[in-house]
């Protein structure tokens, strides 16, 4: 420790005993009392800036990507109230077809009902020919197809073919995305061919909806025979063909009665 003293101000008296002046005195520390901080304790103040900022973006980022997947979820799952969609497709039967008189074209009305795992499709008579009108049902919940020929006014009962019929979701998403004109299905046919089997007395052990539909109506079970692309043309005099999309490709129901 260093003391500097200084002499007493002028024009003062001195008090005190003869010789000793009033002084004023300065401590100053030496270099060996100043304590040094040591560098390691000193606030990191940039790193901690770094660290801050990232975090924020972290949490800002994580709570957009919940918005989006939130806002995708309710439009998707929760929000889609426009569950009824009218289609109209142009397809190719064959390559004779399409070099001979063009494509034809399906149309056909949707509802789908996503709580209940059903697809409800209408297909009105076609402009050209292509099958005969129908309603359809495609209930996943009780793993059934039913079709409704019009022209027939008759129920035929298939089990759901679920590598072929999307499900009710996917469909929906596929319809919705073909309405904005942002996509369109490709256009072959793929042909089931069935066989008559059994009438079925009572329909109400085939689910809600099939009941509604094929109530009063004579119904029949069906067996499939093959799923084939190339369309079979023979036997055409005991078969009815029903078109319908349901894919991204039209789907087509050869029912063919029972030798």
């Amino acid at each position: 420790m260093v003391k500097i003293s200084l002499p007493a101000t002028l024009g003062q008296k001195p008090e005190k005993a003869e010789g000793e002046a009033d002084k004023t005195e300065i401590l100053i520390p030496a270099a060996d009392d100043v304590q040094t901080v040591p560098a390691g304790t000193r606030t990191p103040t940039l790193s901690r800036i770094l660290c801050v900022t990232v975090a924020l973006v972290i949490l800002l980022s994580t709570v957009v990507l919940g918005i989006i997947c939130t806002y995708k979820y309710y439009h998707l799952t929760q929000a889609p109230r426009d569950n009824f969609f009218r289609c109209t497709v142009l397809y190719d039967e064959d390559a004779i077809s399409v070099q001979n008189r063009g494509r034809l074209q399906l149309e056909e009305d949707v509802e789908i009902r996503l709580d209940d795992g059903v697809e409800l499709i209408n297909v009105p008579v076609p402009e050209f020919e292509g099958g005969d009108a129908a309603n359809i049902i495609h209930d996943f919940y009780q793993s059934l197809t039913a079709y409704h020929d019009l022209s027939l006014d008759r129920c035929y009962i298939i089990e759901l073919n679920r590598t072929i019929i999307l499900p009710p979701r996917n469909l929906w998403e596929l319809l919705a995305k073909m309405k904005l004109g942002t996509y369109l299905p490709q256009t072959y046919i793929i042909q089931e061919e069935m066989e008559v089997t059994e009438q079925i007395g009572n329909v109400h052990q085939l689910g809600s909806f099939i009941r509604h539909l094929c109530s009063g109506k004579k119904t029949y079970k069906l067996k499939r025979k093959s799923v084939q692309r190339i369309i079979d043309k023979r036997d055409v005099k005991n078969c009815h063909r029903i078109r319908h999309l349901a894919n991204l490709f039209v789907v087509e129901a050869s029912i063919c009665e029972k030798e």
